[in-house]
């Protein structure tokens, strides 16, 4: 059972001063829940190897995805195969960050894979900055928790250019290269998060800038923004299947762009392998033994409580919960249905004492740096809250 530790909650304008406008959900309730999960040392180090392990193995099955030609498999958009190709050929091509989501983990309960946000920061502002606020808000050592999420991407940008473990030659490799960071406009939560990215980037050493996805200009000869700077790197904070599928030349530009080796695209167009629920199934297959990974396949699994998910979509839409005997326990609706559908094996989220479920996040950048959860019924939607952590 997940055991919590009640806090004093930050204030609306504590987190408003932070630059968190998402604080209070649709139906008035807080989003930050007032409680930290407590985990032990073990459970965190346990969390951190897994986040590796797993990540070897969306490696492994991306390559055998690209050698194999299993792109309609995942559902991957056809104007986007070669942009992914080419992401995949040369390490400069960085992925910067991802999130898995995890069942299990606390309480002697196994660690379970959910899926991999691996182009979508969903939850990084919260866990890499609300955590700490929420220890420091309640007199508590800042130390205590698995979060090392900020300095992790700060040091990831880092290794753009180095290539390599030693983050240390940035300095003198480094020279003057630019990063555009984008956001559609009227999105706060997107914004506010880009800008953290960026601040991330700025910190590592990079010259930033910030420019609405809407102004920003692309032709053959590169990325540049509405003042007509040109930018070696862009940073999108909008999917790239989304790109495929409704902004077809933008997708051929991006592709053209690359080859012509004008920018390089963060994160890079290979991460919507590992984004792809699909891929699950090809991981099932190559890893038939690993203890992270539930049987996924294409097909409705026989006699065997299951999820059905599609390959691409956010928060919980399109997501049911399907009995041995094949009748619906849950569902949720939502605008993905006419993406392609895996079939995960079902297994349990950690519960606390009023029954509310917990599902772990743990983020990678270069290695697993930080935990969080959120807080929800059996499908986590977007009324889920998000539930910090303290190391006990």
């Amino acid at each position: 059972m997940i055991t919590l530790k009640k806090l004093n909650p930050l204030e609306d304008a504590t987190l408003e001063e932070l630059g968190f406008t998402w604080h209070t959900d649709s139906d008035g309730s807080k989003y930050i829940n007032n409680e930290l999960v407590e985990v032990t040392q073990e459970e965190a180090e346990a969390y951190y190897e897994a986040g590796n392990e797993i990540y070897d193995m969306y490696v492994e099955a991306a390559e055998y995805v690209i050698e194999n030609d299993l792109f309609f498999e995942l559902g991957i958009p056809f104007n986007l195969i070669e942009t992914i190709k080419k992401s995949w050929e040369s390490n400069v091509h960085w992925h910067i960050y991802g999130r898995f989501d995890l069942a299990g983990g606390v309480d002697g309960k196994e660690i379970k894979l959910i899926e991999f946000n691996a182009d979508t920061p969903t939850s990084l502002f919260e866990t890499a900055l609300l955590q700490w606020a929420l220890l420091k808000q309640n007199n508590m050592n800042e130390e205590k928790q698995f979060n090392n999420v900020y300095e992790a991407i700060s040091q990831n940008f880092k290794r753009l250019i180095t290539l390599e473990d030693d983050i240390e030659l940035f300095e003198e490799r480094y020279d003057g290269w630019k990063i555009l960071f984008s956001s559609v406009a009227g999105n706060e939560e997107e914004e506010a998060t880009t800008r953290l990215i960026q601040q991330m980037a700025t910190d590592a050493g990079f010259n930033t800038s910030f420019e609405y996805l809407q102004n920003v200009k692309f032709d053959e000869d590169g990325i540049f923004d509405a003042h007509d700077n040109q930018y070696e790197y862009w940073f999108k904070l909008f999917p790239w299947e989304d790109i495929g599928t409704d902004e077809p030349e933008l997708a051929t530009t991006l592709t053209t762009i690359m080859q012509n080796q004008e920018a390089i695209i963060l994160n890079p167009a290979y991460t919507l392998l590992f984004q792809s629920k699909g891929i699950m199934k090809i991981m099932s297959d190559l890893f038939p033994d690993s203890k992270y990974l539930l049987k996924t396949s294409f097909e409705p699994l026989e006699e065997m409580k299951q999820v059905e998910k599609t390959v691409f979509g956010r928060e919980g839409a399109n997501t049911k919960i399907i009995d041995v005997n094949g009748d619906i326990i849950e569902q949720i609706d939502g605008p993905y249905n006419n993406y392609k559908k895996v079939y995960q094996e079902y297994t349990e989220f950690n519960k606390d004492a009023k029954g509310a479920k917990y599902q772990a996040g743990v983020f990678f950048a270069y290695e697993a740096c930080g935990l969080s959860f959120r807080k929800g019924s059996e499908i986590m939607d977007n009324m889920s809250k998000f539930v910090g952590h303290v190391l006990v």
